[in-house]
C-alpha cells in the first residue's frame, strides 16, 4: 500500500506535524516502510498467543513496605526558613 501525497498531508495534520512538501518523498519512503512491515506482522498466525502489555513480565518491584517510626516534629521543622509554632510558614499563593 503506498501512500499518496495527499495521504501523507493529512496523515500530517492528524499527527499535528509541520507538513512541509518538500520531505513528503522521505516521509513517504518511511511511512511505506512502517506500513509494509505492520502487513508482514499481519500475515503471522498469532491465534495461540495470549496478548501481553509487557515484553518483560514483572512483578512487585518495589521494596518491601516495613513500617518505621516517622521524622520528629522538631528534627522536620530544625531547616524550615520560617516556621509558625509547629508549622511551616509559607507565603500566601492566593
Amino acid at each position: 500500500m503506498e501512500l499518496t501525497t495527499e495521504e501523507l498531508a493529512k496523515v500530517a495534520h492528524l499527527a499535528r506535524l509541520e507538513w512541509n512538501p518538500a520531505q513528503a518523498e522521505t516521509l513517504g519512503k518511511s511511512l511505506n516502510m512502517i506500513l509494509a512491515y505492520m502487513q508482514e506482522l499481519n500475515e503471522l498466525d498469532t491465534a495461540g498467543v495470549e496478548p501481553t502489555v509487557h515484553a518483560v513480565e514483572m512483578t512487585n518491584v518495589w521494596r518491601e513496605d516495613v513500617p518505621h517510626d516517622s521524622l520528629p516534629h522538631d528534627e522536620a521543622l530544625s531547616n524550615a526558613p520560617e516556621r509558625d509554632g509547629e508549622y511551616f510558614k509559607v507565603p500566601k499563593l492566593v
